[in-house]
């Protein structure tokens, strides 16, 4: 009896000091304020719950041994990007640009190692079935060397083309090598296609495999979310899309289809997407560096074009936050006009302030949004910024035409970002990402007509109206809000 009677104290005084010490953990660790607040309202809120989750999801864990693998590849893929730009770059005129765009350079190459490249040229490709048709295209005249990596590869349509020119480039003896994301494309791998690949002679990795020992030591939910294709060491592909054909892909999430757009590039910016593409495939296999960028058509390209163009590549390991510090760099760069594409809007309080700081300073600021998105929990977690952004001025677009999965943002038209990172937290601070950061008003004016056909194709959001809406979605959409940082 005495035992028993004491059982509520004992829980109540475990839970006490479970949560004092996870508490201390997150103080010391020193995260993000709000991420910070979420988890220590969460391990205290809920006992032992909260604190699995915590031990689970609350920390970047990558794993010490592909932790020490990561900084060992940063070291050599910076060193051969360098060497190889070095042979075929043209001089930087940081005079035909913008002071912030060279202040831009270096904080990515500082932060990256990655430095900005001249010589290249870039064509936005709009329209998924156009996407698709390019790549087999490329594909199919490719002579030494194809490297893919996705984050989603679904069967159907015109991605089972790019399946079937992949066959017939191993065949002819291209050098092809094919890394999709374990999880974000676990129903393509339960299929026969990576097995048809293999079989052709194409070499097919897992990236990031998930299952018990990685949920101990590390993270399961840490993703590959790049987008990224090389050909020959001449040709290469980013952007937001991934290798599905919308026709044939979630059909059933009534969302209408996904539209994206991809940019397809020569020139000397190659070499550094290809070097991004390289390290993720080194880490999930034993084949060195040097080999790779031999038979990837590496050792010397020639620069195309004009433009100038810097690659940042980001991931959990980044523990400086090199890719959100770009884009403050970006944002807070704008003095007439800022324009930001994305599926999912759930940012952290520095990008919040920067977009409304920008407002806030007469810039004419835009933000378009898809009118549906396929989770209900970022669906309402994103609508509880809408009202405070309109307070400062900020226009707000919810794209009407399907998801809009673009990811795009240009100031003025003459800075910009494309690439695969959406402007919520996950793709912050969680997934590994690869953004283009472009210089120069020719790219930013194609890249700027693309927004404004987004913005065409929209239905801009009314403050008055939107704060009428119902209480208890205010109050839904603000708790979702409050544990963002854990969602």
């Amino acid at each position: 009896m005495v035992v028993a009677s004491l059982v509520p104290e004992l829980a109540t005084l475990l839970h006490f000091i479970v949560a004092t010490c996870i508490s201390a953990r997150v103080i010391m660790r020193k995260p993000a304020v709000g991420v910070a607040l979420a988890w220590m309202f969460l391990v205290t809120a809920i006992p032992l719950l909260g604190a699995v989750c915590y031990l689970l999801i609350g920390e970047r864990r990558v794993g010490a041994r592909r932790a020490r693998r990561i900084a060992r590849l940063r070291t050599d893929y910076a060193r051969l990007a360098q060497a190889v730009i070095d042979r075929g770059m043209t001089e930087l005129d940081w005079d035909a640009h913008r002071p912030e765009a060279q202040g831009m350079d270096r904080l990515g190459t500082s932060l990256v190692g990655i430095p900005t490249v001249a010589g290249s040229t870039g064509r936005l490709l709009t329209d998924a079935q156009e996407i698709l048709s390019s790549l087999v295209t490329d594909i199919d005249a490719a002579r030494k060397s194809i490297l893919i990596e996705f984050y989603i590869w679904n069967e159907g349509g015109l991605a089972d083309e790019v399946i079937n020119a992949l066959i017939r480039a191993a065949q002819r003896g291209v050098s092809c090598r094919v890394l999709i994301d374990a999880i974000g494309a676990r129903p393509w791998w339960k299929g026969t296609q990576p097995d048809q690949l293999r079989q052709a002679g194409v070499n097919v990795q897992a990236a990031l495999p998930a299952g018990l020992w990685q949920m101990v030591f590390g993270r399961n939910d840490l993703r590959l979310h790049r987008k990224i294709v090389v050909i020959d060491g001449e040709v290469a592909y980013t952007g937001s899309m991934n290798l599905v054909d919308p026709r044939f892909f979630k059909q059933d999430a009534d969302v209408g289809q996904w539209v994206d757009a991809m940019l397809r590039v020569e020139g000397t910016i190659v070499v550094p997407l290809a070097l991004v593409m390289i390290g993720d495939w080194m880490l999930e296999t034993d084949e060195t560096i040097e080999k790779i960028v031999e038979t990837a058509g590496l050792k010397f390209v020639e620069p195309q074009g004009k433009s100038d163009a810097q690659v940042v590549p980001s991931g959990p390991v980044e523990t400086d936050d090199g890719l959100l510090q770009m884009l403050l760099a970006l944002v807070n760069a704008a003095r007439e006009e800022l324009v930001l594409t994305t599926p999912y809007f759930v940012p952290d309080e520095s990008l919040m302030r920067a977009i409304r700081g920008a407002a806030g300073r007469g810039v004419q600021v835009h933000l378009i949004l898809p009118e549906k998105v396929d989770s209900l929990l970022t669906r309402y977690a994103s609508r509880s910024y809408y009202e405070e952004l309109m307070d400062v001025g900020v226009n707000i677009h919810l794209y009407r035409k399907g998801l809009l999965h673009t990811k795009s943002i240009t100031a003025d038209r003459s800075l910009s970002m494309f690439g695969t990172v959406n402007l919520d937290m996950r793709s912050l601070w969680l997934n590994y990402e690869v953004s283009l950061f472009v210089y120069g008003q020719a790219f930013g004016e194609h890249l700027h007509s693309l927004q404004q056909s987004y913005i065409d194709e929209s239905d801009q959001l009314d403050v008055s109206t939107w704060g009428r809406r119902p209480y208890h979605e205010k109050l839904l959409e603000n708790t979702l809000r409050l544990v963002s940082p854990v969602l």
